[in-house]
Formats: structure tokens, C-alpha cells, sequence
């Protein structure tokens, strides 16, 4: 007999693949950067860059690597006041540490993205496509999710002031582990998993959604 599928699966993320050694290097736009290491500081510029085999730190104003390509990059330690992804192609990029004021993945194409003990102001998928997405341990302040396309994400011990999933759509996409003050949208959590608190919580949303009025 098939064994029956579990829902929600969880995401398949890995680590990235780095080698023993890396080499220090300088950023700059539209680099094409292989088996490095670099520490970000001031206003950093890669956008249109390709970052494979890399390990990042940063201290900076601002990363940019908008349309980047990214693939198995370990960044650690971030603290930056805003990094943009958009438009970027990731595949395995895990973030740990840190704190972020705002991390843009807004139109990125995303496959295997963890995200571990971050503090982010503002983070955005809008308009992203991504599948494989863990979030853990980390405080979001507002979480963004217009028009995105996910497949497998899942949230352990994070918390969040505000979620906006207007148009999100959503496979296999459990916010179990997201304890959240406000879900703007309670139309756009169609294919995500709650727990029955949450759902208390979401009540009035979702009955004035089904235009349902609530009188005691």
C-alpha cells in the first residue's frame, strides 16, 4: 500500500556547498564571483553579479545585489540597513545571524532559502516565486507576501507584528510556527496551514470576508 503524503510537506533545504578554502575578494558590480569570501561594509554594489560558492558577512548602509545570481552562498552575521534581492535567481543561500532593517526578494526566483536567527525589520516576497523555504528562530516585524508564488515554506519559533498575504498563492505553506499579531488578508492564507489558535484568531477577518457580521 502507497504510504500517504504528508501535508504540509516540509521544505528540502540544504546546506550550500562550500569548499575547504575561499579566497577574499572585493565587490563590485556585475562580478562574476566564485569560491570567495567577503565582508560588505558602507554601500556595496553587486547587482548583476554572480555569487557562486561564497560566504558573506557585512556591516553595511546597503547591499544591492538586485538581479543577482546566488548560488550556495552562506551569509553570516548580517547587519545591514537594507539588502535587496530583487529580481535575483537563488538557489541555496542560507542567512544566519544578525539583523537586517530591509531584506527585498521582491520578484526573486527562489529554490532552498533558510533563514535562521535574523531579527528583519520589513522583509518582502512580493511577487517572488520560490519553493524550499525555512524561516526560523527569527523576529519579522512585518512580513510581506503580495502576488507570491510559494511552494514548501515553513516558520519555526518566529513572530511576526504583521503578515500581508494579499494574492499569495500557496502550496504546502505552514505558518504553524509563526505566531503572528495581525494577518492583514485572511482571503490570501488560501493553502497554508494554521493551528486552531490562529484560526480563533483570524475569526473576525474571515467573517467579515464572508461578509458575516458578529453581535454578542
Amino acid at each position: 500500500m502507497a504510504r500517504a503524503s504528508v501535508s504540509p510537506a516540509p521544505p528540502r533545504v540544504s546546506e550550500p556547498d562550500l569548499p575547504r578554502h575561499l579566497e577574499r575578494v572585493e565587490p563590485a558590480r556585475g562580478a562574476d564571483l566564485l569560491q570567495a569570501t567577503l565582508h560588505l561594509s558602507g554601500d556595496v554594489d553587486l547587482a548583476h553579479s554572480s555569487l557562486e560558492q561564497c560566504v558573506l558577512t557585512a556591516d553595511a548602509e546597503r547591499v544591492d545585489l538586485t538581479g543577482a545570481t546566488v548560488l550556495d552562498v552562506d551569509a553570516k552575521d548580517l547587519r545591514v540597513a537594507s539588502m535587496s534581492l530583487r529580481n535575483a535567481g537563488i538557489r541555496r543561500l542560507r542567512i544566519t545571524g544578525g539583523r537586517i532593517g530591509t531584506l527585498d526578494l521582491s520578484g526573486s526566483r527562489l529554490d532552498e532559502l533558510e533563514i535562521r536567527d535574523v531579527r528583519i525589520d520589513y522583509l518582502t516576497f512580493g511577487g517572488a516565486k520560490g519553493s524550499d523555504i525555512l524561516i526560523a528562530d527569527s523576529t519579522i516585524r512585518t512580513l510581506d507576501l503580495p502576488q507570491a508564488e510559494i511552494t514548501r515554506m515553513a516558520f519555526v519559533a518566529c513572530r511576526s507584528d504583521e503578515v500581508d498575504p494579499r494574492g499569495l498563492r500557496a502550496k504546502d505553506v505552514d505558518l504553524r510556527g509563526l505566531d503572528a499579531e495581525i494577518f492583514t488578508d485572511a482571503n490570501g492564507l488560501r493553502g497554508t496551514t494554521l493551528t486552531t489558535f490562529q484560526i480563533q484568531k483570524l475569526a473576525p477577518a474571515i467573517a467579515a470576508g464572508l461578509g458575516i457580521q458578529i453581535k454578542d
